[in-house]
């Protein structure tokens, strides 16, 4: 069992992690998908056999990602303004990331509501505040503050990025520090409800930056682990089982019946002891516990198995290790696009093969842009280095 379990070996200084490329890429490919709503093909999607998705994932690996990319200029004792500026360099980006794809969206929906006459398209999605309010919408766009459906976790990646240089110092000094602290901001609000605030709408974000940023933090102590050449959260034969067993009892809980009607019954229990919302419900917005417990078992049962390594080097993963390589480029093509195929399946809603070629067509050019990315990356590095 403990060879099964030791976990990779630590990768060689400034090596890539491929399993984090692999599954960045795997998480868009299910992210995409979602967001084509209505295909047959989102029930082989994540989010069918648990009760996380591809959201905490994404959010986990962009933990990881950050420690991996920006702990490092921390532990060179390099000035404290260059070290700051990197990571909040790429938030800015994130951000004209997301006005691109939110105007793209508008585009999209307006000429399908004003070429085709689908008029309907503008009551999803969040867009019918903008009739009703048109100002206070265009207000709440550069804040943030209005996010259209589908186009919500950008903004939440980004404010995490924002507050990763402060999470980095603390946590390279106190790791335990900053995960308790982390903890306890999770716990505070879910139990107050406290959430970064909408206008106009009342109410908060879809993905709260106060909830999320506990599965943001785990991800960024772990890269930064990695960055050392260590494991701060180490294989264990028991917990790798007990987090085995718990993801056996989640399939089963959303697969059978019985076995869900008693799950949900022990939630209740929890209610009517007077447990808070988020510690027994599914909620996403405040990442409830068994949303976080289900992603949390699910990345150290992968994390914890060798053979990821040597899965993830494959010439068979070789697709989505380009594509997780060019995760933002990837991504943001990937939205424009589903939003692009929401407005041509509300006008026909097709069948199980045209879905398929929808969806086949947009992967292949997302695959595409991202193969075409890495080899002009290559070539860069090529005639750089014969420069040099």
């Amino acid at each position: 069992m403990r060879a099964i379990i030791a976990g990779p070996a630590p990768l060689p200084p400034g090596a890539r992690d491929e399993r984090l490329d692999m599954f960045r890429g795997l998480s868009l490919v299910m992210i995409f998908i979602n967001h084509v709503p209505g295909t047959v093909y989102e029930l082989f999607t994540n989010r069918n056999y648990g009760f996380s998705d591809a959201a905490e994932a994404f959010v986990f690996m962009s933990g990881v990602a950050a420690g991996l990319a920006y702990s490092g200029s921390f532990l060179k004792k390099m000035p404290l303004w260059l070290s700051i500026a990197r990571p909040w360099a790429r938030a800015r980006q994130l951000y004209f990331v997301h006005l691109t794809l939110t105007f793209i969206f508008l585009g999209t929906f307006a000429a399908a509501a004003h070429w085709f006459g689908l008029y309907e398209l503008l009551l999803t999605n969040n867009l019918r505040p903008l009739s009703r309010e048109p100002l206070g919408v265009l207000i709440g766009i550069p804040l943030l503050t209005h996010q259209f459906g589908y186009l919500n976790i950008l903004p939440l990646y980004l404010t995490l990025l924002l507050a990763t240089p402060a999470l980095i110092m603390v946590g390279l000094k106190k790791p335990y520090w900053l995960l308790a602290g982390s903890l306890l901001v999770w716990g505070a609000a879910g139990l107050f409800r406290l959430n970064f605030p909408n206008y106009p709408n009342s109410g908060g974000w879809f993905f709260n930056p106060l909830s999320w940023q506990l599965i943001f933090v785990i991800g960024l102590i772990a890269g930064m682990g990695m960055k050392q050449g260590k494991r701060f959260f180490p294989t264990n034969p028991l917990a790798f089982l007990a987090a085995l067993a718990f993801l056996i009892l989640v399939v089963l809980w959303v697969k059978v019946p019985p076995v869900g009607q008693a799950g949900n019954y022990g939630l209740h229990l929890l209610w009517k002891a007077g447990a808070p919302f988020h510690i027994h419900s599914f909620d996403k917005t405040f990442l409830s516990l068994p949303r976080l417990l289900h992603a949390l078992a699910l990345f150290y049962v992968l994390a914890s198995i060798p053979a990821m390594q040597r899965v993830a080097a494959s010439r068979w993963a070789a697709p989505l290790r380009a594509m997780g390589r060019q995760g933002l480029a990837v991504f943001a093509t990937g939205t424009a696009l589903s939003l692009l195929f929401q407005a041509i399946k509300f006008a026909n809603p097709g069948n199980d093969v045209s879905d398929g070629f929808l969806l086949a067509f947009g992967l292949l050019v997302q695959l595409g842009l991202a193969y075409a990315l890495n080899h002009t990356v290559a070539m860069r590095a090529a005639l750089k280095a014969k420069a040099g």
